[in-house]
């Protein structure tokens, strides 16, 4: 008889622990979903307190006002940390990020662009500074006009090739002789506008 006692007592003391366990992971699930909340009322204060960010810079070619990306960082970054929020911008792999992190929390929200392909340094400078501009106007839903991402988008032009010297026959490169002894005519002008054999530049 005590056997079977001791059976339903330690029966009862494990689902006391099953229960309290339970309850611990429903507390942290709780806690976690409302960080995540917490960040998202954050951001959505920091959005009531930014409103419109001022157009500070024009861009002749297409005749339009844009706020570059230095009027928009100074417009909400101040807002993003007076609520505990911490913004980054950093570069991972191809692809330009923007970061808006709860400090207390440490949860995040991100928008990330892949950077295009094919373009050269100077355009890529211009396309990372857009999309660092376009990712952070995405995430907080800034209203904004296009600049240098029309620079960015542009294909890169190839450069033209050099044309291919002249071949120049043996009675033109005899008149070019006469020509350069009668002070007429250079020498490193005609190697640089005709492509010489090299007999003829033996006899210059």
């Amino acid at each position: 008889m005590q056997n079977f006692i001791n059976f339903d007592e330690n029966t009862k003391e494990m689902k006391e622990l099953i229960s309290t366990s339970e309850k611990i992971r429903q507390a942290n699930e709780a806690e976690s979903t409302q960080a995540v909340l917490s960040l998202h009322q954050k951001v959505y204060k920091c959005k009531l307190a930014i409103g419109k960010v001022t157009k500070n810079a024009n861009n002749p070619h297409f005749k339009k006002s844009y706020a570059d990306l230095n009027a928009i960082i100074e417009a909400v970054e101040p807002i993003l940390l007076e609520n505990g929020l911490l913004l980054l911008q950093p570069i991972h792999g191809n692809s330009v990020c923007t970061q808006i992190i709860d400090v207390e929390s440490g949860n995040m929200i991100e928008s990330c662009m892949d950077l295009p392909t094919g373009i050269d340094p100077q355009k890529m400078g211009s396309a990372i500074t857009y999309y660092r501009r376009y990712t952070l106007q995405s995430i907080l839903s800034l209203q904004a006009v296009d600049d240098d991402g029309n620079m960015a988008s542009e294909p890169v032009k190839e450069q033209p090739k050099p044309k291919a010297k002249e071949s120049l026959s043996t009675e033109r490169f005899n008149n070019a002789l006469a020509k350069i002894a009668a002070g007429d005519y250079k020498v490193e002008e005609l190697k640089a506008k005709f492509n010489l054999t090299k007999e003829q530049e033996a006899a210059l």
